[in-house]
């Protein structure tokens, strides 16, 4: 069973966002050199796009920036390959700590709701409990235990140590899930591993509360946590891991566009000739 389609592409789905890549469609002239990124047939210019491969009939630019295809140092070359699939996955996880981060910034503010009106929920509480033995005496069962009682029971139990306890700790996971977000969107070495090490410290205790019970959302979690924890140091290459980053091959760009001219261009000419005879 796959999860990702066969013939799915990030470059292809990144140009379907952002648009194409065309150096050609923005420069006055093309070169014999520059066949494997543009040609023109009749006028017509044809460009190749540098992030996805595809070849684009690109419309004329009045006032061009280049007057020929400039050298690569100079183009802002898309990226491709593992570098843009590395890229789309960290802004998945950055969303994912940016959800984390907001849903503890809520609990924290609940909390402190909750600690200011804590002296009158306790008081309503402990009416409701009074009004609920009244009627359990009453009818004779003065004895039992409600699940409504003993929610009452934890609601009078809770203290203002524990309430400010509970926001801090709530308050620094939001905090720390806020930064790795924001590392994470900007694609920032230092964020790789502050999430690495926050998320491995947690562990732990997620594998407590496995053990104490499993549920769909705590195993759903876990898994999500190991797999991040894992691609993060084996792709990223973390803490000198397969050789660190310095060991990673970076995309070679004059090899890409080294090819030779587009088999489809000969096509295309030949069809413009039997339409001239």
């Amino acid at each position: 069973m796959r999860l990702i389609p066969r013939r799915w592409s990030a470059e292809t789905w990144i140009c379907s966002l952002r648009g194409h890549c065309v150096p050609v469609a923005n420069v006055r002239r093309l070169r014999e050199e520059d066949a494997s990124i543009g040609f023109e047939v009749d006028g017509r210019r044809f460009g190749r796009c540098l992030r996805c491969d595809a070849w684009l009939f690109v419309a004329a630019v009045d006032e061009p920036n280049f007057d020929v295809v400039p050298p690569l140092s100079q183009l802002e070359l898309p990226r491709r390959s593992d570098r843009l699939r590395d890229a789309i996955v960290l802004r998945l996880i950055s969303l994912e700590r940016a959800v984390h981060s907001v849903a503890f910034a809520l609990l924290a503010i609940v909390l402190v709701v909750l600690d200011t009106h804590l002296n009158a929920l306790h008081h309503s509480a402990q009416s409701v409990r009074d009004q609920l033995d009244s009627l359990a005496q009453q009818s004779g069962r003065g004895g039992s235990r409600t699940f409504l009682d003993s929610s009452i029971a934890r609601v009078l139990g809770l203290h203002r140590t524990t309430i400010t306890v509970l926001v801090i700790t709530a308050t620094v996971y939001a905090v720390v899930e806020g930064v790795e977000a924001v590392g994470l969107w900007l694609e920032q070495r230092w964020a790789e591993y502050l999430t690495v090490i926050a998320t491995a410290g947690f562990l732990p205790f997620e594998v407590h509360e496995l053990i104490e019970r499993v549920t769909a959302l705590r195993l759903g979690a876990f898994v999500v946590n190991i797999a991040l924890v894992i691609f993060l140091l084996w792709d990223k290459r973390l803490f000198g891991i397969r050789g660190g980053p310095g060991a990673k091959e970076e995309f070679d760009w004059p090899d890409a566009l080294a090819h030779p001219e587009p088999p489809h261009v000969a096509a295309v000419q030949e069809r413009e000739r039997e339409q001239d005879a």
